[in-house]
């Protein structure tokens, strides 16, 4: 699983093997956490609920933020632009320049990005995030942190987990350089990605699975035709999506009017393969960022990156 890429960038051993993690006889408890978590990130948030709906959007906000935070406005190469994002996307598989367009646009529309001149080249427009996206952001990553603090609380993941905005940016600006192997990892999960290039897919995936655990029961049915109502999106998408993961041997449909699903022990193994992913390279990256941040302490002073309202001042 990418360990010899991974200890090249951390610049040693890693903590945690991909097995260690993925064997830990506590998973399911922090596969609860993590579902728990994830459900809440969204479930009050109905504008965020409809701004994620299209497939897509997850990578969109997450490659915002890294490519925001790693980028020197001395370097040129490094500028947060579209055709950055472009590639960034094109690593997990989001080929169409238009449909990134499309992203950016809708993005800018509802005050999630901002576009400004670069300095010194007017035909140049570069990106920014606006608090609204960094906000989220701040959130979602310290989310997907919840798994690895209830299976390692030894593990030092405070600076992400009280989301303090200075690590963020640090978080980001180290994950940079794991972004290809991110995508390479990600492309060993087809049915994650199943569900992940489905509009509100992800959304969907955690709700019926925290439905099921909720359920204290592997063999009981649970409802999913509510996800339509729940996530704005139609009954047909929802049960359509559902079919596919019937022919994938994720679920079985069941019930009158095949409402219901059973989730299968495919379906659970590969989540946890997926999720073991997140938490495999999330460690890494933390490594590296709290080598720093620790540095920076000692030194007087937290090492991160400007804060990106600072680091996108010299495009305004």
């Amino acid at each position: 699983m990418e360990q010899d890429e991974l200890e090249r960038l951390v610049g040693g051993p890693l903590r945690l093997t991909f097995d260690e993690i993925l064997n830990h006889p506590r998973l399911p408890e922090a596969r609860r956490a993590y579902l728990e978590s994830f459900v809440h990130l969204y479930e009050g948030d109905p504008f965020l609920v409809r701004l994620l709906l299209e497939a897509g959007r997850f990578l969109v906000f997450h490659c915002v933020a890294v490519l925001e935070a790693a980028q020197d406005p001395s370097r040129r190469e490094t500028w947060f632009t579209v055709a950055a994002l472009k590639r960034q996307l094109a690593m997990f598989g989001y080929a169409s320049g238009r449909q990134v367009d499309h992203l950016v646009a809708r993005l800018r529309e509802v005050g999630f990005i901002e576009q400004h001149r670069a300095p010194g080249d007017g035909r140049l427009r570069l990106l920014a995030s606006t608090n609204k996206l960094r906000t989220h952001h701040t959130e979602w990553l310290a989310t997907h942190f919840i798994p690895l603090a209830a299976l390692y609380p030894d593990h030092d993941y405070s600076p992400v987990l009280s989301r303090n905005r200075a690590f963020h940016v640090l978080h980001c600006s180290t994950g940079f350089p794991f972004n290809p192997v991110a995508a390479r990892l990600m492309m060993t999960l087809p049915d994650t990605l199943l569900f992940f290039t489905h509009a509100a897919g992800p959304l969907i995936q955690n709700a019926v699975l925290k439905a099921a655990m909720d359920a204290a029961d592997p063999a009981a049915a649970v409802p999913y035709i509510d996800a339509a109502d729940r996530f704005g999106v139609s009954r047909t998408h929802v049960r359509n999506l559902m079919a596919s993961a019937e022919s994938a041997g994720l679920v079985k449909i069941t019930g009158h009017g095949g409402h219901s699903i059973l989730i299968l022990p495919r379906f659970w193994a590969s989540y946890d393969r997926g999720l073991t992913v997140g938490m495999y390279l999330h460690d890494a990256v933390n490594l590296v960022a709290m080598r720093q941040w620790t540095k920076g302490a000692t030194d007087g002073g937290p090492t991160a990156p400007p804060d990106r309202t600072e680091a996108a001042s010299y495009s305004s």
